[in-house]
């Protein structure tokens, strides 16, 4: 097994839930690449949905 799927399932055990990597060049005009592992929540910072009712999540985000 791969460490970043090591690292995904000791977080899911512990209750966390799996946010998917956004890609490196998102389709979002507000955003020229994806430097961070923070864009998959953009749209629950802004406001456009409602925070998820577990707060737990993991992700591993793809990079450069």
């Amino acid at each position: 097994m791969d460490i970043r799927e090591e690292f995904l399932r000791f977080f899911e055990s512990k209750n966390h839930d799996r946010v998917a990597s956004s890609p490196l060049v998102p389709d979002d005009a507000t955003l020229l690449f994806n430097n961070a592992g923070m864009v998959p929540f953009k749209s629950i910072f802004t406001g456009e949905v409602p925070a998820p009712q577990n707060p737990r999540a993991v992700s591993c985000q793809t990079c450069i």
